[in-house]
């Protein structure tokens, strides 16, 4: 008996030692994506096969189930696993795979607009404008809107190959396609497990780039106006990668990516990113670029980072990356003292006192001592730090924000805290320095250092200092456009060579449509419904430029990606340096100009073979350029590997130099003839003391619409004490002024 009880003992310490193990092995498992380049040629069960093989090689075949979270098949070769660091490096060295990385979770990036940059309600419209399908991938989008309403459309084009998931949804002949993706199964408590909006950004990314026209629509009464899409007869596409915990996971994109690309869309516009350091280790390089090859181009936002240098999110060279511009029109309002004295700041308030008085407080004053709070904390009105017992009922007085999201969390700290209102100070009055707008939860206004110093000075003056804050009103921004401070600024981190942003486009306070069950200020206790309202992002700018470039494909329907985004750069229209000295490296080739990029004359168009080749020159080796392309791609002999791109086909010419050395640089690039069948183009150059720049040949001559001519960009000179020098280059028939900008640059 006490030999059985002695291997029953053991057995069962065994068993549990075996548990435990396995139980912390499990624990160790993160997922990641397992990326293969091009689909391999077959059904999908032979492709889900090969998966489930590859995973059986490092994780065993009796693991390889639970593993196994997703495969990627229709568009991509790839799969998501649940792995082991270990097994992760061990993934990475099987043959046939490309990269092996962990899923991140990118972030959101976040009219009259459409006015402003000179494309009205009248412009020209294609007839096959509702042959174009733009897919969104964002938060979902809510259905009902005004701004989505079908009536006048027929059925969905014919090569549109999608689906609708129904679950609390409906799709209509303008939204023909809605998608949700979820892989890991972690929803909140909040999420609506369906395409359906529950935040907001979703639906408002989308109707900026397609949505139709709505008439008086506003936000409580502010940005009253029509709010428009840039299209607004294309049908949309939506793809919610996007929770309510404000992340959009890597294996959700790019699951969205493999569906889009098979269903048919002809414009993807993603307003979210985030930072990576390697094409093939990012999700949405790795989907726009299987998208280019299918003829898609994917307009992606830069960041919302600025307006630092390198801060750029979204750069691959594949992509259109969207900057974030200002229109002619900003919100105000007005703090006024018990003094008398009365001091302008920017808001969108919605909220209107009317005039009545609250106590103001200092929030380095109120700090809340019984959660371990200090003053330094107190004043910014950090998370948690404001004793609700002297702050309740005020306004409170916030210290040094600087940046949009800095602005939110005070309001929302202030909101908590039961405050009446709050009063943010810091601003600089620069142009390309304001805080972007977004709703306030509660009264608000951002006034700048000197006059928030001036309020500080009052509230210490008097033993009972009282406040008000106005409602909002419109007033116009008359340096606009320039870049707001917020916008991600380049040179590209990855390539030097390649200009980023692309271009910028309309993005702060931006009236479009918006989901009424979600925060109008992103903050949770606001319970306001809107049924419009107004953001600032560079989550905005993007789809402005995503309608845009639907604009051009609807009049040029069988160029390439990179046709539709040289027209758009070589027609935006020039920007003044002297409002953003990061000038190009702030707004890139110019603001968007739709009307004329339907019609660019000539285009800089590149083909796969050439991202191809542009890959091998950044070190990507043959074998996982084969992998990626498939088929018999591979690299030139000879290509240098340098990380250079100064011949990529690109309609800018960037280039990094050293301080202290003569520049003699040459540039190949060639133009496709879009415009007049016979044509002469002559070249013009702008360019500053210290460069000389000379094109060979100076004069091209086209007989016949498609052809293509070449010519060389020969840079000469010195940077003298400058960060950067900008210049250009027009090539001008006296009909097509074609522009390309100059950037010599010394890196950081």
């Amino acid at each position: 008996m006490a030999i059985t009880w002695f291997l029953f003992l053991s057995f069962v310490t065994s068993t549990l030692l075996i548990t435990s193990h396995h139980s912390a092995a499990e624990d160790d498992r993160k997922v990641y994506i397992v990326y293969m380049g091009d689909t391999p040629k077959g059904d999908d069960v032979s492709v889900s096969s090969l998966h489930k093989n590859i995973l059986q090689q490092v994780v065993g075949s009796d693991m390889a189930p639970r593993c196994l979270v997703h495969s990627y098949k229709r568009s991509i070769n790839g799969f998501v696993a649940r792995l082991t660091e270990e097994e992760a490096q061990e993934m990475a060295g099987v043959d046939g795979v490309v990269s092996v990385f962990q899923n991140q979770k990118h972030k959101l990036h976040t009219r009259r607009s459409w006015d402003f940059i000179g494309f009205s309600q009248k412009a020209k419209r294609s007839r096959v404008e509702s042959d174009i399908i733009v897919g969104i991938f964002d938060t979902g989008i809510w259905p009902e809107s005004d701004s989505f309403d079908d009536k006048g459309f027929g059925p969905p084009p014919a090569k549109w190959k999608g689906t609708c998931h129904v679950s609390n949804f409906t799709c209509n002949n303008k939204i023909i396609g809605a998608k949700y993706y979820r892989l890991d199964g972690n929803f909140s408590s909040d999420d609506i497990i369906s395409p359906r909006d529950t935040v907001g950004h979703g639906t408002h990314t989308a109707s900026i780039a397609a949505g139709g026209l709505v008439h008086k629509a506003s936000l409580f009464g502010l940005g009253s106006g029509t709010a428009r899409g840039g299209v607004p007869s294309a049908r949309l596409a939506v793809y919610k990668v996007c929770w309510m915990d404000d992340t959009c996971p890597d294996a959700d994109v790019l699951a969205a990516f493999d569906d889009a690309i098979a269903d048919g869309v002809d414009i993807l516009s993603v307003s979210i990113g985030y930072p990576a350091d390697d094409y093939f280790r990012n999700s949405i390089a790795i989907g726009a670029f299987h998208a280019v090859r299918k003829g898609i181009l994917t307009s992606v936002s830069a960041g919302n980072d600025g307006p630092y240098l390198e801060t750029v999110e979204n750069f691959a060279p594949w992509t259109l990356s969207v900057a974030a511009s200002t229109i002619d029109r900003e919100f105000s309002s007005k703090v006024q003292l018990g003094s008398g004295h009365i001091y302008e700041g920017i808001s969108v308030n919605t909220f209107d006192l009317k005039n009545e008085t609250f106590p103001i407080i200092f929030g380095g004053d109120a700090p809340n001592r019984t959660a371990g709070f200090q003053e330094s904390s107190s004043r910014r009105c950090l998370p948690d730090s404001l004793d609700t017992s002297l702050v309740k009922g005020k306004i409170v007085l916030c210290d040094g924000i600087a940046t949009v999201f800095e602005a939110l969390t005070p309001a929302a700290v202030a909101l908590y805290a039961g405050a009446a209102g709050v009063v943010l100070q810091g601003r600089h009055r620069i142009a390309g320095d304001d805080v972007p707008d977004v709703p306030s939860p509660l009264p608000a206004s951002y006034l700048s250092v000197e006059d928030g110093s001036k309020v500080y000075t009052y509230i210490n003056s008097t033993r009972n200092p009282i406040a008000t804050i106005s409602r909002s009103e419109q007033r116009t921004n008359r340096l606009a456009p320039y870049v707001a401070g917020f916008s991600s600024r380049g040179p590209n981190p990855f390539n030097p060579n390649i200009l980023t942003p692309d271009l910028t486009a309309p993005g702060s306070e931006i009236l479009a449509a918006w989901s009424p069950i979600g925060p109008v200020s992103f903050v949770e206790r606001d319970d306001r419904a809107a049924a419009y309202s107004l953001v600032s992002g560079t989550s905005m700018s993007c789809p402005h430029a995503s309608g845009a470039a639907a604009y051009v494909k609807s009049f040029n329907p069988t160029w390439s990606p990179a046709a539709i985004k040289s027209a758009l750069m070589t027609t935006a229209t020039t920007m003044s340096p002297d409002l953003n000295p990061e000038a190009e490296f702030a707004y890139g080739a110019g603001q968007i100009n739709p009307a004329k990029a339907a019609y660019p004359g000539l285009v800089y168009d590149v083909d796969e073979i050439e991202y191809l080749y542009f890959l091998c020159e950044q070190g990507y080796s043959n074998k996982i350029v084969k992998i990626i392309a498939g088929g018999n791609s591979s690299c030139p002999p000879k290509m240098g590997i340098d990380g250079t791109a100064y011949d990529l086909n690109y309609p800018a010419f960037v280039l990094s130099a050293s301080p202290s050395e003569s520049i003699n640089h040459i540039f190949q690039r060639t133009v496709t003839n879009v415009g007049s069948p016979t044509s002469t183009y002559k070249a013009k150059v702008i360019a500053p003391k210290g460069l000389k720049i000379t094109v060979d040949p100076s004069v091209l001559t086209f007989k016949s619409l498609g052809e293509k001519l070449s010519y060389a960009v020969t840079v000469q000179g010195m940077i003298d004490h400058k960060f950067m020098i900008s210049a250009s280059l027009v090539w001008d028939d006296g009909t097509f002024q074609v522009r390309s900008p100059i950037v010599v640059y010394v890196p950081s």
